[in-house]
């Protein structure tokens, strides 16, 4: 090509597009769907009577790279039961400012106690906002859960919790430790015990 006709094959590209249909994205009104397996917030995830699946070994903040996850674990009381084993975490945070989202953090879980969920909206006007606690984690409680601290399913060990025998929490379950209303759970039992 003469060396002439060269500022004008630059602009190619800029005369091939100029005239093609615009890709508009709609994304605060529609958003868009996410792969399923997508690597977007973190949730601490819950056993169904609503006992917690961390167990505060601190696994996943030795594997992550980025230094962003902060776990404190403390041993459950007969007064107080967080989760079904002897620890629970008492203190969870993640920095999603130093969050990469590279998912290392959900492979090192043990107990499948964090996973990561589709959501994706994260930004916000200040950093403190950006460090999600344990209560901004933990999974919502649904039918036949209650709230932890709780004791464990009668005639239950943690090696039923782990296997999934456990699928709701036993009738007449309520709260412990904590003042107010005591919540009371729903009529589901175990696999084992029907």
């Amino acid at each position: 090509m003469p060396k002439f006709l060269g500022p004008v094959a630059g602009f190619g590209v800029t005369f091939a597009t100029m005239f093609k249909k615009a890709n508009t994205e709609y994304y605060p009104y529609e958003k868009k769907v996410t792969a399923p397996r997508f690597h977007g917030r973190h949730q601490l995830n819950r056993y169904a009577d609503g006992l917690e699946k961390c167990i505060g070994c601190e696994l996943c903040a030795w594997a992550c790279p980025a230094d962003a996850i902060f776990v404190e674990g403390a041993d459950n009381t007969d007064e107080e039961r967080f989760s079904p084993g002897e620890r629970y975490g008492r203190n969870y945070q993640i920095n999603y400012l130093r969050c990469i989202f590279c998912g290392l953090c959900i492979e090192a879980c043990p107990t499948r106690a964090l996973t990561m969920t589709n959501e994706f909206e994260l930004a916000d006007t200040s950093r403190a906002s950006l460090i999600f606690t344990k209560e901004q984690l933990l999974a919502p409680l649904y039918e036949g859960m209650v709230p932890a601290p709780h004791e464990m399913y009668p005639g239950t060990t943690d090696t039923d919790y782990y296997l999934g025998k456990v699928t709701g929490a036993a009738p007449g379950t309520v709260t412990q430790g904590r003042s107010g209303e005591p919540a009371e759970a729903g009529a589901q039992g175990t696999e084992a015990g029907r």
